[in-house]
C-alpha cells in the first residue's frame, strides 16, 4: 500500500529487476520517496528464482559472476555480504562434430584438434588481442563475422564462432556487431586466474538470497514495493509527468518515473500515454522501437546423475535445439540440492520460432534425441523433475553502429527516465551491469536537481 499519494518527493520505478532495485537503493539513501512497480509476484527480473525442491531456490536462467564484475561485487560489499560470495574455478568446453573438447585453459586450446595447429594459435591470438582493445568504437562499423575472420581466419570462424552466433542470434547473426563478440572475449579473458583457468563466482543461497537482502535494505529505507501490477500509462501535463496508472485501474501521483523494463514495453507505455502528440516524443518512441530483441527458452532438468564434469559446454551445432548445456551442479555442489544434479539447456530464438511456443513436455520430447546424441549413457528416467522458463526480451540485438541507436536516459517527457539492458553498450547484459545502470540513472536524476 502507498503511504502517501502526494506528488511531492515521489519517484516511481517501473520494474523490480536489479536495475530498478539498485536505483531504489541509491535514491532512498538520498532521502527520496520511492515506489517500485513489478508485474511479477517476486523481485529480481531475469534473476528471479523458483523452488527446485524442498524449498531450495534456484535461478530460472543460469547466472554467475566474473572476477571483474566490480559493480555487483561493490553492491554486495555495501550490503555487508562479501563473505557470502563463493569463488570457484570452472571447466568449460565445446561440443563440435560429435566430439567434446575442453577449453578451460591455454593448454586445452593447444589440444583443440578440431582446428589445425596454426588455427589454434590464431584463436589464441584473437582472445589475447581482444583484451588489449581499449577503443571499442574502432570496431563499431564491422560485423562480428567480418572482424573475427579478419583476425582469426575463416576456418576458426566456421568451427568456433559461426555456430555460436547462429545459436545465439539465429536470423540476426550476420548483423551482430563486432563490439558484442569483442566484449564477450574481453569479459571472459579478464576472469582468468594466474594459471589461465576461468574463475567465476556465485552467491550462497543463490541470487534469490541476494535479492532478498537487497529487498530488506530498500524496505528499511521506506521504499514501497508493489507486486503483481504493471504500469499502463504515464500521466502527464504540459509535457511533465504527474503520475502513473496501474493495471488495476488505480493511479499513483509522482513527479519522476524511471522505467527499467525492455524498450518495446516502454514504447507501448508511451504510446498508451499519448506521448505521440508531441513531435519530439514521437522521435524518441521511434528510437525505442529501433532496437530488436531475441527471446530465450531455458529448460531446467533435475537429474539423478551427472551428464559430465563440465560446467559450461557450448554446442557448436546449429541444428541442436540448445546452444549451451550448463550443468549448474558442476559449479554449485550437488549437496546444495540434496544430491540432485541441475542442468540448464538454453536456446535463444525469436518468439515466433516453433521451439518458443512448445510446452515443457513437447520441448523435452524434441530435445531427447539430441541429449542422448551428446551423452549416450543418458536415459530419460534420469529426469526427476523439469521446468521450462521463457523470456521474450532476453537479449537486445547489438548491430553495427549500435551507439547511434541507444535512446537517451532522459526521455522527452520531463521527469521520465529510461534505463535498461539495451543501454549498457558496449557492455552486455547481466546483474553486474544492471547494478551499474541503476546507479547511473539514479545519479542522473539526482544531478538534474528536480524538485522531487
Amino acid at each position: 500500500m502507498m503511504k502517501t499519494n502526494n506528488i511531492d518527493d515521489h519517484i516511481v520505478i517501473i520494474g523490480g529487476g536489479y536495475t530498478g532495485l539498485t536505483a531504489a537503493l541509491e535514491l532512498s539513501k538520498a532521502g527520496k520517496k520511492v515506489s517500485i512497480i513489478e508485474k511479477e509476484a517476486e523481485l529480481g527480473g531475469l534473476a528471479r528464482a523458483f523452488d527446485v525442491g524442498s524449498g531450495i531456490q534456484l535461478e530460472r536462467f543460469y547466472h554467475h559472476w566474473f572476477t571483474n564484475d566490480k559493480h555487483i561485487i561493490g553492491l554486495v560489499e555495501e550490503l555487508g555480504l562479501l563473505d557470502e560470495i563463493i569463488w570457484k574455478e570452472t571447466k568449460t568446453g565445446m561440443y563440435y562434430s560429435n566430439n567434446f573438447y575442453k577449453l578451460s585453459s591455454p593448454t586445452d586450446l593447444l589440444k583443440f584438434n578440431a582446428l589445425s595447429f596454426i588455427n589454434r594459435i590464431r584463436l589464441g591470438i584473437l582472445t589475447i588481442k581482444a583484451r588489449f582493445i581499449n577503443d571499442w568504437k574502432q570496431l563499431e562499423k564491422y560485423t562480428a563475422e567480418e572482424w573475427l575472420i579478419s583476425v582469426a581466419g575463416k576456418d576458426v570462424y566456421k568451427v568456433v564462432w559461426e555456430p555460436l552466433l547462429t545459436g545465439k542470434f539465429g536470423e540476426y547473426k550476420d548483423k551482430v556487431s563486432a563490439v558484442w563478440i569483442w566484449n564477450k572475449l574481453k569479459l571472459r579473458g579478464g576472469s582468468r586466474n594466474k594459471k589461465g583457468g576461468e574463475s567465476l563466482a556465485y552467491f550462497k543461497g543463490g541470487f534469490a538470497a541476494l535479492t532478498t537482502q537487497l529487498q530488506i535494505a530498500i524496505e528499511n529505507n521506506d521504499v514501497n514495493i508493489i507486486l503483481n501490477k504493471s504500469v499502463n500509462t504515464i500521466q502527464h501535463c504540459d509535457n511533465k509527468v504527474i503520475g502513473v496508472s496501474l493495471s488495476d485501474g488505480k493511479s499513483i501521483l509522482c513527479n519522476n518515473v524511471i522505467s527499467t523494463v525492455a524498450l518495446p514495453i516502454v514504447a507501448k507505455i508511451f504510446d498508451n500515454s499519448g506521448f505521440l502528440a508531441n513531435k519530439g516524443n514521437g522521435l524518441y518512441i521511434k528510437k525505442l522501437n529501433s532496437i530488436n530483441y531475441i527471446g530465450n527458452v531455458c529448460l531446467v532438468l533435475v537429474l539423478k546423475k551427472s551428464l559430465s564434469d563440465t560446467y559450461w559446454t557450448n554446442v557448436n551445432d546449429a541444428d541442436f535445439p540448445f546452444v549451451a548445456v550448463i550443468e549448474h551442479t558442476n559449479f554449485e555442489p550437488v549437496s546444495t540440492y540434496k544430491d540432485k544434479h541441475i542442468v540448464y539447456l538454453s536456446k535463444y530464438l525469436p518468439v515466433s520460432d516453433k521451439l518458443y511456443t512448445m510446452t515443457k513436455e513437447e520441448l523435452i520430447e524434441y530435445s531427447m534425441p539430441y541429449i542422448t546424441k551428446m551423452f549416450p549413457e543418458f536415459y530419460q528416467d534420469w529426469i526427476i523433475d523439469s521446468h521450462l522458463w521463457k523470456e521474450a526480451y532476453s537479449q537486445p540485438i547489438v548491430t553495427c553502429n549500435y551507439s547511434e541507436k541507444i535512446p537517451a536516459y532522459r526521455a522527452t517527457i520531463s521527469g521520465v527516465y529510461v534505463s535498461c539492458m539495451a543501454q549498457i553498450y558496449p557492455e552486455d547484459r547481466g546483474t553486474n551491469y544492471a547494478v551499474m545502470q541503476g546507479k547511473k540513472v539514479a545519479s542522473i536524476l539526482l544531478n538534474d536537481n528536480v524538485q522531487v
